[in-house]
Parts: C-alpha cells; structure tokens; sequence
C-alpha cells in the first residue's frame, strides 16, 4: 500500500509494519524465511497514492487542487446529472470536507472516479504532526478498507493484504495465480486460534479449522491454506 503524506514528519520509502500478530506466527512457527508487509510512503505524491496522510494545516491545498478540477469539467459539461453531482461534491469541498467521507452512489462515484478527485483517495487527517508511523499504517488500511490474512508453516510466514471482503479463492491468487486456477478448497484457522495448537495438523485435530469453498470471503487475521489441483 503507497501512502502520500503532507505536512508530516514521517519517513520516505518503504517501511515494515510492525504487525503483533504477525510477529507472534513468526515466533511461534520459526519458519526459514519471513514476509511481512512493507507500506511505502511517498511524499506529495497523490497521484498514485492508495492513501493520502496529510496534516490538518495542509488539507484546504488539497481540496482546492479539487475545486478546480470540478470548477473546470463543470464549465466544459453539458450533462445534467454530471452537473448535479459536480455541485454536491464541489459544495462538499466548500465546507472544508474531503470526498472520500461524501456518500455517493455507484453511478456518482463512477463520475467521481473518473474525474480522479485527489480527496476521494481515501484520506486521514492529522493535527499532530509526527504521528507514529504503526498507527499511520493501521489507520490507513481501516480507512482504506484493507485487512490481512497470513500463510504459516516451517518454510515461510507471510502477511497478505487484501481488501475487506474479500473472497477464498482471490486471496488464493494473492498468493500464487495456480492457486486461484487450480482452486479446490480453502482451510482456514483464527489467528488467535492457531496460537493455542502446535500446527495446522493439531489445529485439524482440535477441531479448529474450516474448510470452505471459493466464493466465501475470509474474515480478517485468518490463517489460509489453500488446497488446489493445477
């Protein structure tokens, strides 16, 4: 996940999340190798931002880079309901408000999108201007509705991230593209589970896993194992 910041001092580049639950699989598992996630931070850059962090004395220069956009499309538009929409979110703009926090419906948003508003990245706003980077990564996939899910065993322990919602065999693909087309079943385990049994096997055994089809979507902190045939 790339992160824009403004206004913040925060560090450039690519820094490892420091995930609790991730740290106790890697203790637990002592596996030969280990992948956490890394967010990367890019300052000022919100064209390819997943997430803007900027600080709250920096947030009107943000909506006014917005306020001309719309103010422009709105000049050159003849189409009513992309007018009607314009004028919400450039009224939205005028109350010093971002646009990723308006409620829009699909077709609004498929307007908005196109625009490619820069508020409408999901965005957090800081009046302290050193926040911890930890919490700057959390806040930022909560608000961006992300989630991980975690692989384990003796050879590697991997952190994925993926979108809330998300389904079995997308996350399979996450992992490997074979996984997804080759997609028989998942196994799954609660993290918090998985910290009571010695392996996948006892967790099996205890009765603590669940296997389940592709369509079903993977609540947050699980342990996946996928099971395919390529």
């Amino acid at each position: 996940m790339k992160i824009a910041y403004t206004g913040l001092n925060l560090p450039q580049g690519k820094i490892k999340y420091n995930d609790r639950i991730f740290v106790g699989l890697a203790e637990k598992f002592q596996p030969a190798k280990v992948s956490p996630y890394y967010f990367e931070f890019l300052p000022d850059d919100y064209e390819s931002a997943d997430v803007i962090a900027i600080a709250d004395e920096s947030v009107l220069d943000l909506l006014i880079l917005d306020m001309e956009k719309i103010e422009n499309r709105l000049s050159r538009t003849e189409d009513a309901s992309e007018k009607g929409v314009l004028g919400k979110c450039l009224a939205h703009l005028e109350d010093e408000k971002l646009i990723c926090d308006l409620s829009l419906e699909n077709t609004e948003r498929a307007i908005i999108t196109a625009l490619r508003l820069l508020s409408f990245t999901p965005a957090l706003v800081y009046t302290e201007t050193s926040p911890d980077v930890n919490i700057v990564c959390r806040d930022g996939m909560e608000k961006a509705g992300m989630m991980f899910f975690y692989t384990v065993g003796k050879q590697e322990v991997h952190a994925w991230l993926v979108e809330k919602g998300t389904d079995a065999v997308t996350c399979a693909g996450k992992i490997h593209s074979d996984l997804a087309r080759g997609f028989v079943k998942a196994e799954l385990v609660r993290c918090e589970d998985m910290m009571t049994a010695h392996n996948m096997q006892d967790a099996r055994s205890k009765k603590l896993t669940k296997l389940v089809d592709r369509d079903y979507v993977i609540p947050m902190n699980s342990i996946l194992d996928i099971r395919f045939n390529v």
